[in-house]
């Protein structure tokens, strides 16, 4: 391995990076005047001051003084402290500070106009006088050609219902392209170089940390150094250090990975060029890093290319025309070829939905137990610079900022005895480098700008740049130009939600341009998310109804077209009136609620929508709802609701392959994440305990190895599943769910006598049902008869008198006894610590805040319910997590032999973020995305139903998958779960039996 040149830098770069030095005048020139006739003129924008970090500027004061000397053109600037060259530089070189730019033909910034601060108004042709006016030319990173909702009101600023030339022409840097279509204008080189820079810096951090110091301690941030050049010096310095002196021997070889092959990996490589490089290929990694003679005084490069760890499923080669036409048929072997190597990482590879990710979850576990046995601190720091959150890597989690440029980061997924890694994740990285990064932009910019000028005073320009200015051009004339036409309906969405609201404020009836209105009945924990996606939808306006008026304006308050209303469900006039004025209601009321709510959706025409199971009560409003023309749509929340949609996703699949079902298992369940999960129960309550009481009081039944199987709601916690294998990572026990055989006929599985399996279940952690199991037996879960502790360390005592029928002493030594007549002294010490720990026992007086005891009697299960709501409630920072998984055992219709039989799952992991809980998403998310496909038409059954329309689930589907909640699917030879479950269930019945 020879030491080789990298080289790369852009031909922009061998330009002098050097600014010129001018006089300072005595003071500044303010413009208050249009420039003479005959000029065109050009405004230089301040970028948006809440963008603090935001230094650079679009044009340079050499080139002001061209545009000014040379091209005789007026140049206009917005005063700035912040921007990178100081306005004195611009009024040396010509340029006029101006407030507004308002007599600018051109203007021209880097990120989008503030609104308040944009101007649209025509402006005097050059050489024309006070005569006829022309359109002025904004050019910029509007970012609104993907349709952005935030950005719609800048666009709508552009556009007229009719042609009108008076509008302002928009052109967008991001569609200025070159040949073969790559972009010409942008930043991603100086992301590379910035990327590699803060990547060193905390690659150094993490090595303090292990007690350890890098030579990379001194690597310069890149907003500490003037420019690139001495950016560069600072580097070199650190290499020639590193040639003499080496890197520490208790680190081993420094290895560095790079991967992507654009703008942003040539950048990384030409930074890096300063250090004492060996390049070396992916296969040289292993021999590499296990010699013991290597030599320490070079920095080791890999740059990894898609070939290196991309492979078929079907183990064939890779090819590049292949991968972008059958992505799904590719899986990425980064973790055990690449990784476990490196030192550092640096990422520059893009993602999309559709592509393998480069590490998942999974993966990152994977790589880190290789790492540890490769050597020290492998693997342990990564610059993300494409930073794609939870995209390619799918454990980054958030983008990172300038201010605090890296963190360390824990998956919850991964096995307690692996280490965290450091990510660098900044996502304005070409900030960091305004001088550089502002003089590239400005050389690559100004031909088009030339262009630009020349049009405006009528003369001939060059073609090429003419014509990519008007490819472009995103809008102009008032109206919006090729490609980008489809822009017309989110903006109309905009408008027509700014015109109701204006409407409605002035008392006007706008009922042509009145928004659809979603109805929302309960302001609970899963409503957060469903508001937020409905009201990203301009031509929506959600209603929350709650008889918590705090929680209702908490929920709307940062959004325009959302509103809070106090309602008491008892008020049936009022609750009607609401209805009435819906097109669509979601009811997030306890389910006792649902049918009278259907009931007046069903006497007012309306849809409703609920995650709740389908009720008897509710059942029995089918025929009602046909005639009258109503969906009920229920059970599309997390379990009922995704399961399902998943599920019946991956059977019609099957169907289409003409695969014949022979086994259906479905589990899932809302757990802590597992740092979460130490305490009794391993269970926390985002919101009420008392669904979770409640279904451990349900009777279940079920197909298993051919057998149906009953289990009374007396008996659900003793016989329940003490393995669930779903996970390589995580053990789960399982409770079956209610009854599973109707689900045959649901989903179309086919007959259930032909059926091998068929069970639906809900996933814990070990241990639960055997502490559940105690505290039904104590009487903690009965409804009656009433009791009335004067403490809540009374209350297990007094459940278990009203059980037995006799007294106990309130002492904690008879407390035991009277436990020990009711079960073995094995699950009385269990029952007894998990008691103990909720402040439940004799004897133990509770610490810190407690909620008061009532003061009127209350069933056992009421009371146990208030205390779970306290003492296992999540604390702030921690987190929750969703696990769903179904297993469809299958083999081809014409075929019924076991070599055949292949088995097929669909999984889902969540995990709570920022953006609300992860049974808050998974619960709400699909409610609002079913609510806007029955709001818009799109669903055309009616009467009472789950989420069998195929329209519906494939909408919920894509939903979830935009919002980051993806489906896996994957198929195997099996072997499948039935064994184990039938094993498990078994051993509980003998142990249980045995115990009693």
């Amino acid at each position: 391995m020879a030491i080789t040149s990298l080289r790369r830098s852009p031909q922009y770069l061998s330009r002098s990076l050097s600014t010129r030095a001018y006089s300072l005048p005595a003071r500044r020139t303010l413009a208050t005047v249009s420039p003479e006739h005959g000029k065109v003129t050009v405004g230089i924008r301040r970028e948006d001051p809440s963008r603090i970090w935001e230094r650079r500027c679009p044009i340079t004061p050499d080139e002001v003084a061209q545009l000014v000397q040379h091209l005789k053109v007026d140049v206009l600037i917005q005063d700035c402290d912040r921007r990178v060259f100081p306005v004195d530089q611009f009024i040396k070189a010509g340029a006029k500070v101006h407030p507004t730019l308002e007599p600018a033909h051109i203007v021209i910034g880097i990120k989008e106009t503030p609104l308040h601060e944009l101007v649209t108004s025509p402006v005097s042709a050059p050489g024309l006088g006070s005569g006829p006016s022309v359109p002025r030319t904004h050019l910029m990173f509007s970012h609104t050609t993907k349709g952005q909702p935030y950005n719609m009101e800048l666009l709508s600023r552009f556009l007229d219902s009719h042609e009108n030339p008076s509008l302002p022409r928009l052109i967008d840097y991001e569609l200025l392209v070159g040949e073969h279509g790559k972009r010409t204008v942008g930043f991603g080189w100086f992301a590379g170089v910035a990327g590699a820079l803060e990547s060193l810096s905390a690659l150094a951090h993490a090595h303090l940390e292990l007690g350890v110091t890098s030579p990379f301690l001194h690597t310069p941030r890149p907003h500490t150094h003037p420019s690139i050049p001495s950016l560069r010096s600072a580097l070199r310095t650190i290499g020639q250090n590193i040639t003499e002196n080496g890197t520490p021997g208790a680190l081993g070889p420094f290895v560095i990975g790079l991967t992507g092959s654009g703008k942003v990996s040539q950048g990384c490589l030409s930074i890096l060029e300063e250090l004492p490089i060996v390049n070396l290929a992916v296969k040289d990694l292993p021999g590499l890093v296990s010699n013991p003679d290597t030599d320490l005084h070079k920095i080791y490069l890999v740059h990894a290319h898609p070939q290196d760890y991309l492979t078929r499923a079907d183990r064939g080669q890779y090819s590049r025309d292949d991968y972008y036409k059958n992505p799904a048929m590719y899986q990425s072997e980064f973790d055990t070829k690449v990784a476990p190597y490196l030192t550092l990482f640096l990422n520059g590879v893009g993602w999309l939905p559709s592509f393998p990710r480069l590490m998942t979850n999974e993966q990152l576990a994977t790589a880190l137990s290789r790492a540890a046995e490769v050597g020290r601190a492998r693997f342990g720091t990564i610059g993300d610079i494409s930073c794609d959150v939870e995209g390619g890597l799918e454990f980054l989690p958030r983008a990172s900022t300038l201010s605090d440029p890296f963190f360390k980061h824990r998956p919850s997924s991964l096995p307690s005895h692996l280490p965290s890694v450091t990510i660098m994740s900044v996502d304005i990285l070409p900030s960091s480098l305004p001088l550089d990064a502002s003089q590239h932009f400005c050389g690559v910019l100004m031909p088009y700008l030339r262009a630009l000028i020349n049009e405006y005073r009528g003369r001939s320009g060059s073609r090429e740049h003419l014509e990519a200015l008007n490819v472009a051009t995103v809008a102009r004339n008032g109206e919006l130009q090729g490609k980008h036409r489809w822009l017309e309906a989110p903006v109309e969405r905009w408008q027509a939600t700014r015109a109701a609201e204006t409407a409605n404020k002035a008392g006007v009836a706008a009922t042509s341009l009145r928004k659809k209105r979603v109805l929302m009945l309960g302001s609970g924990m899963v409503a957060g998310p469903a508001v937020q996606e409905i009201c990203k939808r301009s031509d929506v306006e959600i209603i929350v109804a709650s008889n918590m008026r705090s929680e209702a304006e908490a929920l709307t308050r940062k959004y325009s077209n959302a509103t809070a209303v106090c309602l008491d469900v008892h008020d049936i006039e009022e609750m009607a009136r609401l209805i009435q004025e819906a097109d669509v209601v979601i009811s997030l009321l306890p389910v006792p609620f649902h049918p009278a709510v259907a009931e007046l959706c069903i006497q007012h025409r309306k849809h409703l929508v609920t995650a709740s199971y389908i009720s008897p009560a509710m059942r029995a409003l089918h025929e009602r709802a046909q005639s009258a023309d109503v969906l009920l749509l229920n059970e599309i929340g997390l379990d009922p609701g995704i399961d399902h949609c998943s599920a019946l996703s991956l059977l019609a699949q099957l169907k289409r392959d003409n695969r014949r079902v022979v086994s259906f298992t479905s589990f899932c369940g809302g757990l802590p994440a597992p740092e979460c999960a130490d305490v009794p129960l391993g269970y926390k309550f985002s919101w009420s305990p008392r669904g979770v009481l409640n279904a451990a009081l349900n009777g279940a039944r079920f197909k298993l190895s051919g057998k149906e199987m009953e289990i009374s709601g007396e008996n659900l916690l003793q016989e329940y599943f003490p393995y669930v294998p779903i996970s390589n990572v995580l053990r789960f026990e399982g409770l079956a769910n209610r009854d599973s055989l109707p689900y045959a006929e649901t989903y179309g599985l086919g007959k259930l006598e032909n059926l091998q399996n068929v069970l639906r279940g809900t996933l814990r952690y070990p241990g639960f049902a055997e502490i559940m199991h105690a505290f039904k037996v104590i009487g903690l879960l009965d409804t009656g008869p009433f009791i009335q502790p004067r403490h809540w360390y009374d209350l297990a005592r007094m459940s278990l008198e009203s059980k037995i029928g006799e007294r106990i002493p309130s002492d904690p030594r008879s407390f035991m006894s009277a436990l020990s007549t009711v079960m073995d002294i094995k699950h009385a010490d269990t029952a007894l610590n998990a008691l103990d720990w909720l402040g439940l026992a004799p004897g133990n007086v509770p610490s810190g805040t407690f909620p008061e005891v009532p003061l009127k009697p209350q069933a056992p299960i009421e009371l146990l319910t208030s205390v779970l709501a306290h003492k296992l409630r999540y604390s702030p920072g921690e987190r929750d997590m969703v696990v769903l998984s179904h297993e469809v055992v299958a083999q081809p219709s014409f075929l019924s032999t076991d070599s055949a039989t292949e088995v097929y799952t669909s999984s889902l992991v969540a995990y709570g973020n920022s953006e609300g809980s992860a049974m808050a998403r998974c619960v709400g998310l699909p409610v609002a995305f079913a609510a806007l496909e029955v709001l818009h038409g799109g669903i055309h059954v009616r009467g009472v139903h789950g989420p069998t329309d195929r329209t519906l689930y494939g909408a919920v589907l894509n939903g979830l998958q935009g919002a980051g909640l993806e489906i896996k699917e994957s198929v195997s030879k099996g072997p499948a779960m039935e064994r184990k479950l039938a094993d498990g269930l078994r051993a509980s019945r003998v142990h249980n039996s045995l115990d009693s």
